[in-house]
């Protein structure tokens, strides 16, 4: 006897392999359409990726600094227990210390009362300076301190002016801060 067409039990064997397979891809497009609009956040939702912020570092002097977030965190800050998301940073340079990030997460309990914990990215900074666009001479300046606006608050720089010393060596190295429509490069 010849047996034509497909039984039952391979029709839907089939049929589950099919919508595992869509299944499978649903998720993943979804999934990368996360990723690549995550870089774009601080973008859509109209708040700047760098801003500057006050900061009261371990010595207690609070200053204005530039300060950015993390939302997912990030791996290679040491936390001292389980790593957490909504990690605020900054930035800051002290003389015989180097460039150091100063970071703590939003959803610990004493958030708004404890100094953020303090790393040193680098002994070799000596100095960090504030490169501005001035669009009437169409040129760069670059300051010691962050330039006010015409009602008096701080500017978030375009750029960022690092120098490097190490022995009698000094190098400089700029570094191009992102706009709000460009949002934070993920690392």
């Amino acid at each position: 006897m010849k047996r034509s067409g497909f039984t039952m039990l391979e029709v839907l064997i089939a049929v589950v392999i099919v919508a595992l397979l869509l299944l499978a891809l649903n998720t993943f497009i979804f999934s990368m359409g996360e990723l690549w609009g995550r870089g774009s956040e601080a973008g859509r939702s109209g708040q700047a990726a760098i801003a500057l912020q006050e900061v009261r570092p371990q010595n207690g002097a609070t200053e204005q600094m530039l300060t950015f977030e993390l939302s997912e965190g990030c791996r290679l800050i040491n936390w001292p227990g389980h790593a957490l998301p909504d990690v605020v940073c900054s930035l800051a340079v002290r003389d015989r210390e180097g460039l150091l990030l100063l970071w703590h997460s939003k959803l610990e309990k004493n958030f708004t009362t404890d100094a953020p914990r303090e790393t040193v990215i680098t002994p070799l900074v000596t100095a960090m300076s504030y490169d501005y666009y001035d669009t009437d001479f169409k040129r760069w300046q670059t300051e010691t301190t962050l330039r006010n606006d015409a009602s008096g608050k701080p500017m978030v720089p375009q750029r960022l002016r690092f120098t490097f010393t190490y022995d009698k060596m000094t190098r400089e190295t700029i570094v191009t801060l992102p706009n709000a429509a460009e949002g934070l490069p993920q690392f």
